[in-house]
């Protein structure tokens, strides 16, 4: 079972979707703003991949936090941040086999769907 993670207007969501279907590979897409997260989920995926690989801080919506709300960040205050905005969650997240990829890469889309 392979899972696409992210918001439809995303470029880099329609760019990993194409190659997708280029490559045959079935996936559902779960888009964060329609069909929402939870907090058991985002958990999970941070302890696989990391609260720092998961929150995009370069994007508009963290960058326009208050300054409180981004120092002393840690796993437990980046979750909250990230649930109560989806768009600061990197994307697309890509689980295949319950294996997590954040980003899109090829190189790496083809080594954990070939595996």
């Amino acid at each position: 079972m392979t899972t696409l993670y992210g918001i439809s207007n995303c470029d880099t969501i329609r760019k990993a979707k194409k190659w997708l279907d280029a490559n045959n590979t079935a996936f559902t897409f779960h888009d964060y703003r329609k069909d929402g997260i939870d907090s058991t989920w985002l958990t999970h995926v941070e302890k696989e991949l990391g609260w720092e690989v998961l929150l995009n801080k370069r994007g508009t919506t963290f960058r326009q936090l208050p300054d409180e709300a981004k120092n002393n960040l840690n796993a437990s205050k980046a979750i909250q941040l990230m649930l109560d905005n989806p768009a600061m969650i990197k994307r697309p997240i890509l689980c295949h086999n319950e294996q997590y990829l954040c980003g899109f890469a090829i190189s790496a889309y083809e080594e954990v769907l070939n595996s």
